[in-house]
Protein backbone atom coordinates (compact mmCIF):
# COMPACT_ATOMS: atom_id res chain seq x y z
CA UNK A 1 0.00 0.00 0.00
CA UNK A 2 1.53 3.57 -1.40
CA UNK A 3 1.85 5.86 2.08
CA UNK A 4 2.83 9.40 2.66
CA UNK A 5 4.62 10.38 6.00
CA UNK A 6 4.76 14.49 6.63
CA UNK A 7 7.68 15.43 8.86
CA UNK A 8 6.46 18.48 10.31
CA UNK A 9 9.84 19.57 11.77
CA UNK A 10 8.83 23.20 10.99
CA UNK A 11 5.30 22.99 11.56
CA UNK A 12 2.27 22.05 9.23
CA UNK A 13 0.10 24.35 6.71
CA UNK A 14 -2.34 23.62 3.88
CA UNK A 15 -0.26 25.76 1.26
CA UNK A 16 2.69 23.68 2.66
CA UNK A 17 1.04 20.33 2.59
CA UNK A 18 0.27 20.64 -1.49
CA UNK A 19 3.57 22.28 -2.30
CA UNK A 20 5.12 19.36 -0.48
CA UNK A 21 3.25 16.64 -2.51
CA UNK A 22 3.67 18.80 -5.64
CA UNK A 23 7.53 18.52 -4.75
CA UNK A 24 7.36 14.66 -4.52
CA UNK A 25 5.53 14.11 -7.97
CA UNK A 26 2.06 15.03 -8.22
CA UNK A 27 1.26 16.63 -11.60
CA UNK A 28 0.43 20.29 -10.86
CA UNK A 29 -1.95 20.64 -14.02
CA UNK A 30 -3.91 17.02 -13.15
CA UNK A 31 -4.41 19.19 -9.55
CA UNK A 32 -5.51 21.70 -10.99
CA UNK A 33 -8.44 20.45 -13.50
CA UNK A 34 -9.53 18.94 -10.63
CA UNK A 35 -9.50 22.33 -8.18
CA UNK A 36 -12.13 23.60 -11.05
CA UNK A 37 -14.12 21.72 -10.19
CA UNK A 38 -14.83 23.93 -7.58
CA UNK A 39 -17.39 26.51 -8.39
CA UNK A 40 -14.62 29.17 -7.30
CA UNK A 41 -13.28 31.31 -9.60
CA UNK A 42 -11.17 34.79 -9.24
CA UNK A 43 -8.42 32.70 -8.11
CA UNK A 44 -5.07 31.75 -9.59
CA UNK A 45 -2.46 28.85 -8.33
CA UNK A 46 1.16 28.55 -8.83
CA UNK A 47 3.95 26.62 -7.59
CA UNK A 48 7.53 27.54 -7.46
CA UNK A 49 10.29 26.44 -6.63
CA UNK A 50 11.86 27.39 -3.53
CA UNK A 51 15.24 27.69 -1.47
CA UNK A 52 15.18 27.44 2.13
CA UNK A 53 18.25 26.91 4.05
CA UNK A 54 20.25 25.71 1.31
CA UNK A 55 17.50 23.30 0.79
CA UNK A 56 15.02 23.06 -2.62
CA UNK A 57 11.57 22.94 -2.51
CA UNK A 58 8.07 23.85 -4.17
CA UNK A 59 5.84 26.61 -3.00
CA UNK A 60 2.39 26.66 -3.60
CA UNK A 61 0.61 29.83 -3.63
CA UNK A 62 -3.65 30.40 -4.33
CA UNK A 63 -3.79 34.49 -5.53
CA UNK A 64 -6.88 36.19 -5.08
CA UNK A 65 -8.66 39.27 -4.66
CA UNK A 66 -9.38 39.81 -1.22
CA UNK A 67 -13.12 38.60 -0.09
CA UNK A 68 -15.77 40.86 0.78
CA UNK A 69 -17.70 38.45 2.74
CA UNK A 70 -17.28 35.63 5.54
CA UNK A 71 -18.43 32.12 4.54
CA UNK A 72 -20.39 29.93 6.90
CA UNK A 73 -20.03 26.27 7.12
CA UNK A 74 -23.17 25.40 4.84
CA UNK A 75 -21.81 28.22 2.38
CA UNK A 76 -18.30 25.73 2.10
CA UNK A 77 -20.27 22.65 2.13
CA UNK A 78 -22.42 23.44 -1.12
CA UNK A 79 -19.42 24.92 -2.91
CA UNK A 80 -18.01 21.52 -2.06
CA UNK A 81 -21.40 19.96 -2.98
CA UNK A 82 -22.01 21.38 -6.18
CA UNK A 83 -18.71 20.69 -6.86
CA UNK A 84 -17.86 17.65 -9.58
CA UNK A 85 -15.40 16.45 -7.50
CA UNK A 86 -15.36 12.58 -6.49
CA UNK A 87 -17.54 11.61 -3.19
CA UNK A 88 -14.11 10.29 -1.22
CA UNK A 89 -12.76 14.07 -2.15
CA UNK A 90 -15.93 15.25 -1.04
CA UNK A 91 -16.48 13.37 1.44
CA UNK A 92 -13.11 14.23 3.45
CA UNK A 93 -13.24 17.76 2.58
CA UNK A 94 -16.55 18.26 4.27
CA UNK A 95 -15.40 16.39 7.62
CA UNK A 96 -12.46 18.62 7.51
CA UNK A 97 -14.82 22.11 7.37
CA UNK A 98 -17.76 20.27 9.80
CA UNK A 99 -14.36 19.85 12.39
CA UNK A 100 -13.27 23.82 11.94
CA UNK A 101 -16.68 24.93 12.59
CA UNK A 102 -17.10 22.80 15.75
CA UNK A 103 -13.90 23.77 16.83
CA UNK A 104 -14.32 27.38 16.05
CA UNK A 105 -18.41 27.07 17.32
CA UNK A 106 -16.69 25.92 20.85
CA UNK A 107 -14.24 28.78 21.10
CA UNK A 108 -16.55 31.39 20.30
CA UNK A 109 -19.49 29.85 22.51
CA UNK A 110 -22.15 29.71 19.62
CA UNK A 111 -24.12 27.36 17.44
CA UNK A 112 -21.90 25.34 14.23
CA UNK A 113 -23.99 27.15 11.93
CA UNK A 114 -23.78 30.68 13.08
CA UNK A 115 -19.65 30.43 12.55
CA UNK A 116 -18.83 32.63 9.78
CA UNK A 117 -15.38 31.85 8.96
CA UNK A 118 -12.60 34.76 8.16
CA UNK A 119 -9.38 33.06 7.23
CA UNK A 120 -10.62 29.84 6.73
CA UNK A 121 -13.74 30.69 4.68
CA UNK A 122 -11.20 32.50 1.84
CA UNK A 123 -10.88 30.72 -1.13
CA UNK A 124 -7.10 29.76 -0.45
CA UNK A 125 -7.97 27.79 2.38
CA UNK A 126 -10.96 25.63 0.42
CA UNK A 127 -8.16 25.51 -2.21
CA UNK A 128 -5.86 24.11 0.59
CA UNK A 129 -8.29 21.60 2.25
CA UNK A 130 -9.91 20.69 -1.36
CA UNK A 131 -6.51 20.27 -2.88
CA UNK A 132 -4.82 18.38 -0.03
CA UNK A 133 -7.60 15.72 -0.42
CA UNK A 134 -7.84 15.57 -4.21
CA UNK A 135 -4.01 14.84 -4.32
CA UNK A 136 -3.99 11.93 -2.22
CA UNK A 137 -6.53 10.36 -4.36
CA UNK A 138 -4.66 10.88 -7.67
CA UNK A 139 -1.07 10.14 -6.00
CA UNK A 140 -3.06 6.46 -5.13
CA UNK A 141 -1.84 7.26 -1.23
CA UNK A 142 -4.19 4.57 0.90
CA UNK A 143 -2.29 5.68 4.13
CA UNK A 144 -0.91 9.18 5.95
CA UNK A 145 1.06 9.12 8.79
CA UNK A 146 2.86 12.36 10.18
CA UNK A 147 5.45 13.37 13.43
CA UNK A 148 4.74 15.33 16.11
CA UNK A 149 3.74 18.82 15.22
CA UNK A 150 6.09 21.61 16.06
CA UNK A 151 3.28 24.55 16.63
CA UNK A 152 6.19 27.46 17.41
CA UNK A 153 5.15 29.77 20.32
CA UNK A 154 4.45 33.84 20.97
CA UNK A 155 1.62 35.53 18.86
CA UNK A 156 -0.01 36.05 15.90
CA UNK A 157 -1.65 38.61 14.67
CA UNK A 158 -5.79 37.57 13.07
CA UNK A 159 -9.12 38.60 12.17
CA UNK A 160 -9.56 38.35 15.99
CA UNK A 161 -6.80 39.97 16.97
CA UNK A 162 -3.52 39.25 18.79
CA UNK A 163 -4.20 35.56 19.71
CA UNK A 164 -1.34 33.19 21.44
CA UNK A 165 0.66 30.49 19.40
CA UNK A 166 -0.91 28.22 18.71
CA UNK A 167 -3.58 29.66 18.00
CA UNK A 168 -6.97 28.63 19.88
CA UNK A 169 -8.42 26.93 16.89
CA UNK A 170 -5.05 25.19 16.61
CA UNK A 171 -4.75 24.39 19.54
CA UNK A 172 -8.34 22.56 19.75
CA UNK A 173 -7.81 20.91 16.03
CA UNK A 174 -4.46 19.08 17.68
CA UNK A 175 -6.33 17.78 20.52
CA UNK A 176 -5.28 14.22 20.90
CA UNK A 177 -1.70 14.58 18.66
CA UNK A 178 1.66 15.16 19.98
CA UNK A 179 3.01 18.54 19.67
CA UNK A 180 5.90 20.64 20.94
CA UNK A 181 7.88 23.72 20.33
CA UNK A 182 11.38 23.95 19.71
CA UNK A 183 11.12 27.60 20.65
CA UNK A 184 11.10 28.91 17.29
CA UNK A 185 8.43 32.71 18.36
CA UNK A 186 6.25 32.38 15.30
CA UNK A 187 3.48 30.57 14.03
CA UNK A 188 4.54 27.28 12.29
CA UNK A 189 1.25 25.43 12.65
CA UNK A 190 -2.01 27.15 10.84
CA UNK A 191 -5.38 26.20 11.32
CA UNK A 192 -6.02 24.47 8.39
CA UNK A 193 -3.04 22.63 8.36
CA UNK A 194 -3.64 21.24 11.77
CA UNK A 195 -7.11 20.39 10.57
CA UNK A 196 -6.12 18.67 7.40
CA UNK A 197 -3.32 16.60 9.17
CA UNK A 198 -5.47 15.87 12.11
CA UNK A 199 -8.27 14.14 9.82
CA UNK A 200 -6.06 12.49 7.74
CA UNK A 201 -3.28 11.09 9.22
CA UNK A 202 -3.68 7.32 10.75
CA UNK A 203 -1.15 7.79 13.50
CA UNK A 204 1.58 10.38 14.56
CA UNK A 205 5.24 8.93 15.80
CA UNK A 206 8.45 7.92 14.15
CA UNK A 207 8.96 7.28 10.54
CA UNK A 208 7.12 3.94 10.03
CA UNK A 209 8.31 0.94 8.63
CA UNK A 210 8.35 1.85 4.47
CA UNK A 211 10.33 1.21 1.40
CA UNK A 212 10.87 4.78 0.14
CA UNK A 213 10.10 5.89 -3.00
CA UNK A 214 10.16 9.93 -3.39
CA UNK A 215 10.64 12.56 -1.10
CA UNK A 216 9.13 16.15 -1.10
CA UNK A 217 9.82 19.32 0.60
CA UNK A 218 6.70 21.85 0.88
CA UNK A 219 8.37 25.75 0.99
CA UNK A 220 6.50 28.03 3.67
CA UNK A 221 6.92 31.45 3.22
CA UNK A 222 8.92 32.67 6.57
CA UNK A 223 12.56 32.59 6.80
CA UNK A 224 12.77 31.01 9.94
CA UNK A 225 16.01 29.54 12.08
CA UNK A 226 15.58 26.52 10.62
CA UNK A 227 14.77 25.36 7.05
CA UNK A 228 11.00 26.59 6.60
CA UNK A 229 9.86 23.46 4.96
CA UNK A 230 7.77 20.66 5.29
CA UNK A 231 9.03 17.07 4.27
CA UNK A 232 6.92 14.14 3.03
CA UNK A 233 7.70 10.60 2.36
CA UNK A 234 6.30 8.61 -0.08
CA UNK A 235 6.69 4.92 -0.42
CA UNK A 236 5.35 1.45 -0.11
CA UNK A 237 4.01 0.60 3.61
CA UNK A 238 5.36 -2.47 4.93
CA UNK A 239 3.20 -5.69 4.35
CA UNK A 240 0.50 -5.64 7.53
CA UNK A 241 -2.76 -6.07 8.51
CA UNK A 242 -4.35 -3.63 10.58
CA UNK A 243 -6.24 -4.25 13.65
CA UNK A 244 -7.85 -1.48 15.53
CA UNK A 245 -10.16 -0.87 18.39
CA UNK A 246 -13.49 1.16 17.69
CA UNK A 247 -16.27 2.26 19.48
CA UNK A 248 -20.02 1.14 18.48
CA UNK A 249 -22.76 3.45 19.15
CA UNK A 250 -25.85 2.30 19.13
CA UNK A 251 -29.31 3.23 19.65
CA UNK A 252 -33.16 2.19 18.67
CA UNK A 253 -35.84 4.63 17.52
CA UNK A 254 -39.87 4.14 16.45
CA UNK A 255 -40.58 7.51 16.74
CA UNK A 256 -38.25 9.30 13.88
CA UNK A 257 -39.85 10.22 10.61
CA UNK A 258 -37.84 7.48 8.00
CA UNK A 259 -37.17 10.74 5.58
CA UNK A 260 -34.97 11.98 8.12
CA UNK A 261 -32.38 8.97 8.17
CA UNK A 262 -30.54 9.78 5.27
CA UNK A 263 -29.71 13.79 6.40
CA UNK A 264 -28.77 12.18 9.89
CA UNK A 265 -26.32 9.61 8.04
CA UNK A 266 -24.80 12.43 5.99
CA UNK A 267 -24.15 14.38 8.76
CA UNK A 268 -22.35 11.78 11.31
CA UNK A 269 -19.99 10.21 8.26
CA UNK A 270 -18.93 13.74 7.14
CA UNK A 271 -18.09 14.53 11.35
CA UNK A 272 -15.62 11.72 11.15
CA UNK A 273 -17.88 8.27 11.47
CA UNK A 274 -16.05 5.00 10.20
CA UNK A 275 -19.40 3.48 8.95
CA UNK A 276 -23.09 4.57 9.94
CA UNK A 277 -26.15 1.41 9.34
CA UNK A 278 -29.26 0.52 10.66
CA UNK A 279 -31.51 -2.56 11.18
CA UNK A 280 -34.43 -3.36 11.53
CA UNK A 281 -35.92 -4.06 15.03
CA UNK A 282 -39.53 -5.47 16.85
CA UNK A 283 -39.25 -2.75 20.35
CA UNK A 284 -41.46 -2.82 23.34
CA UNK A 285 -45.05 -3.54 23.04
CA UNK A 286 -44.15 -4.91 19.85
CA UNK A 287 -43.21 -1.62 17.91
CA UNK A 288 -41.35 -1.50 14.92
CA UNK A 289 -38.07 0.67 15.11
CA UNK A 290 -35.02 1.14 13.80
CA UNK A 291 -31.17 0.05 15.36
CA UNK A 292 -29.00 2.70 14.74
CA UNK A 293 -24.94 2.34 14.58
CA UNK A 294 -22.49 4.37 14.17
CA UNK A 295 -19.08 3.15 13.83
CA UNK A 296 -16.44 5.55 14.84
CA UNK A 297 -12.53 6.07 16.62
CA UNK A 298 -12.39 7.85 20.68
CA UNK A 299 -11.74 10.97 18.73
CA UNK A 300 -15.13 11.49 17.40
CA UNK A 301 -17.51 10.09 19.73
CA UNK A 302 -18.66 13.79 21.58
CA UNK A 303 -19.38 15.14 18.01
CA UNK A 304 -21.35 11.99 16.92
CA UNK A 305 -23.05 11.34 20.01
CA UNK A 306 -23.97 15.24 19.88
CA UNK A 307 -25.57 14.85 16.36
CA UNK A 308 -27.16 12.20 17.55
CA UNK A 309 -29.02 13.75 20.12
CA UNK A 310 -29.57 16.75 17.86
CA UNK A 311 -30.71 15.11 15.03
CA UNK A 312 -32.72 11.55 16.10
CA UNK A 313 -35.78 11.83 18.72
CA UNK A 314 -33.79 9.06 20.79
CA UNK A 315 -33.53 9.52 24.49
CA UNK A 316 -30.25 7.88 24.91
CA UNK A 317 -27.18 5.90 23.43
CA UNK A 318 -25.25 2.93 24.48
CA UNK A 319 -21.48 2.20 23.38
CA UNK A 320 -19.77 -1.11 23.44
CA UNK A 321 -15.52 -1.19 22.17
CA UNK A 322 -15.01 -3.41 18.76
CA UNK A 323 -12.50 -4.92 17.71
CA UNK A 324 -12.12 -4.72 13.49
CA UNK A 325 -9.74 -6.00 11.04
CA UNK A 326 -8.78 -3.11 8.26
CA UNK A 327 -7.23 -4.44 4.45
CA UNK A 328 -5.02 -2.15 3.34
CA UNK A 329 -6.71 0.85 0.14
CA UNK A 330 -5.51 2.73 -2.15
CA UNK A 331 -6.60 4.29 -4.93
CA UNK A 332 -5.61 4.47 -8.13
CA UNK A 333 -7.28 5.90 -11.76
CA UNK A 334 -7.45 3.95 -14.42
CA UNK A 335 -8.06 4.96 -18.48
CA UNK A 336 -11.57 4.16 -19.73
CA UNK A 337 -13.32 5.67 -23.10
CA UNK A 338 -14.85 8.36 -21.11
CA UNK A 339 -11.86 9.57 -19.45
CA UNK A 340 -10.20 8.83 -16.04
CA UNK A 341 -12.13 6.65 -13.43
CA UNK A 342 -10.86 6.82 -9.66
CA UNK A 343 -11.05 3.23 -8.23
CA UNK A 344 -9.90 1.77 -4.82
CA UNK A 345 -7.75 -1.07 -4.18
CA UNK A 346 -8.02 -3.81 -1.59
CA UNK A 347 -5.10 -5.49 -0.47
CA UNK A 348 -4.01 -7.62 2.44
CA UNK A 349 -0.06 -8.51 2.62
CA UNK A 350 0.52 -7.07 -0.40
CA UNK A 351 -2.10 -9.28 -2.16
CA UNK A 352 -5.35 -7.52 -3.44
CA UNK A 353 -8.37 -8.76 -2.74
CA UNK A 354 -11.00 -6.23 -4.02
CA UNK A 355 -10.94 -3.59 -6.70
CA UNK A 356 -13.85 -1.06 -6.81
CA UNK A 357 -14.26 1.74 -9.28
CA UNK A 358 -15.45 4.64 -7.47
CA UNK A 359 -18.96 4.83 -7.73
CA UNK A 360 -19.77 8.45 -7.84
CA UNK A 361 -17.70 8.87 -10.42
CA UNK A 362 -18.88 6.37 -12.77
CA UNK A 363 -22.74 7.78 -12.08
CA UNK A 364 -22.01 11.04 -13.00
CA UNK A 365 -20.39 9.75 -16.42
CA UNK A 366 -22.60 7.17 -16.91
CA UNK A 367 -25.21 10.68 -16.74
CA UNK A 368 -22.87 13.05 -18.51
CA UNK A 369 -22.30 10.49 -21.33
CA UNK A 370 -26.05 8.87 -21.79
CA UNK A 371 -24.56 5.44 -21.16
CA UNK A 372 -25.84 2.72 -18.77
CA UNK A 373 -24.22 2.92 -15.39
CA UNK A 374 -22.96 -0.59 -15.46
CA UNK A 375 -21.14 -0.11 -18.53
CA UNK A 376 -19.26 2.47 -17.42
CA UNK A 377 -18.57 0.11 -14.10
CA UNK A 378 -17.67 -2.82 -16.19
CA UNK A 379 -15.20 -0.69 -18.49
CA UNK A 380 -13.26 0.76 -15.36
CA UNK A 381 -13.54 -3.06 -13.48
CA UNK A 382 -11.85 -4.25 -16.52
CA UNK A 383 -9.10 -1.45 -16.44
CA UNK A 384 -7.95 -2.03 -13.30
CA UNK A 385 -7.72 -5.63 -13.44
CA UNK A 386 -5.41 -5.17 -16.59
CA UNK A 387 -3.60 -2.50 -14.88
CA UNK A 388 -2.79 -4.83 -12.00
CA UNK A 389 -1.68 -7.38 -13.98
CA UNK A 390 1.50 -5.60 -15.33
Amino acid sequence: MKAAYFDCFSGISGDMILGSLIDAGLDADRLRAELAKLPLSGYEITADRAMKAGIAGTRFSVKAAPQQHHRSLPDILKIIDDSALTGSVKERASAIFRKIAEVEAAIHGVPVEEVHFHEIGAIDSIIDVAGACIALDLMGIGAVYASAVNTGEGFVETAHGTLPVPAPATAALLAGVPVYSSGIRAELATPTGAAIIAHLARDFGPLPAMTIERVGYGAGFKDLPVPNLLRVFIGEAAESTTYESVLAIETNIDDMNPEFYQHVSERLLEAGALDVYTAQVIMKKSRPGALLTVICRDDAREALARIIFEETTTAGIRYRRMERTVLDRETRRVSTPWGEIAVKVLAAAGRVVTVSPEYEECRRIARERGVPLKQVYDEARKAADAMLKK
